[in-house]
């Protein structure tokens, strides 16, 4: 699933209730996420719910570093919202995830009106603990 598919499918959902239910849908579509990688290590703080990332590390044909993510969490609503965020993120280089902007477009979807505080906080922390991986890929790749 792409962003662009996301946007399209948000756009025909009018009521908050059926879009909360599609973030879930995409919740369930996560890979899943080995028992082992619920790791201390794999854990994201600031998440009122549980939530782990882990990422994987390749090259692309140029060498870059790309990063890949799985995720998880204990609570329906925020696997969702992990769903959202991995689709702009996962596979792409350190670059581009320094330059992506996942705020925004959480934005335009919708959930900065609709996301309880300590919700949006969680999603702070999940896309800071990516950009943090991004950097500390970018310094140890120069």
């Amino acid at each position: 699933m792409t962003i662009d598919e996301i946007r399209d499918n948000f756009a025909l959902l009018d009521d908050w209730d059926d879009r909360y239910r599609y973030v879930i849908e995409l919740g369930r579509t996560l890979e899943p996420m080995p028992e082992a990688e619920h790791s201390s290590a794999n854990k994201v703080q600031g998440c009122a719910s549980q939530v782990w990332l882990s990422r994987k590390l390749e090259r692309n044909a140029d060498g870059e570093p790309v990063l890949s993510y799985l995720g998880d969490s204990d609570a329906h609503i925020v696997r969702g919202l992990i769903a959202i965020l991995l689709t702009l993120v996962s596979g792409r280089t350190s670059k581009e995830i320094l330059a992506a902007e996942p705020i925004a477009v959480f934005d335009e979807l919708g959930f900065k009106e609709h996301l309880t505080p300590q919700r949006s906080n969680g999603l702070r922390s999940m896309i800071e603990r990516i950009k943090a991986d991004a950097r500390e890929t970018q310094a140890a790749s120069a």
